[in-house]
C-alpha cells in the first residue's frame, strides 16, 4: 500500500518526507502498533539509529518479561550464558 502526501502538506507541516516517516514510525512504535524492527523500516533507518531517536524523545523501548526470557533462552542455546 502506498500513501501519497502532497508537497503542500509537507510544506504546511514544515517537514521533509524523511521527518514525516520518522514521526509516524515513532508514534506507531510508542502506541505499540509496530515493533522496533517494523518502525525502523518505516523510518528507513537502522534499528540502532531508531533506538537513538527513541532515546532523544524519551520514548521507552518495549521489552517485557516474555521477551527477556526468550532472549535468555536464545543465549543459552548459543552457549553464551
Amino acid at each position: 500500500m502506498s500513501i501519497i502526501i502532497s508537497d503542500e502538506i509537507l510544506q504546511s507541516a514544515q517537514m521533509s518526507e524523511t521527518e514525516l516517516r520518522q514521526e509516524i514510525a515513532l508514534l506507531l512504535f510508542e502506541r505499540g502498533k509496530l515493533s522496533l524492527g517494523q518502525a525502523s523500516k518505516l523510518a528507513q533507518i537502522r534499528q540502532w539509529q531508531f533506538q537513538s531517536l527513541l532515546a532523544s524523545r524519551q520514548i521507552p523501548i518495549h521489552y517485557d518479561v516474555a521477551e527477556f526470557e526468550a532472549d535468555l533462552h536464545t543465549l543459552r542455546e548459543l552457549g553464551r550464558l
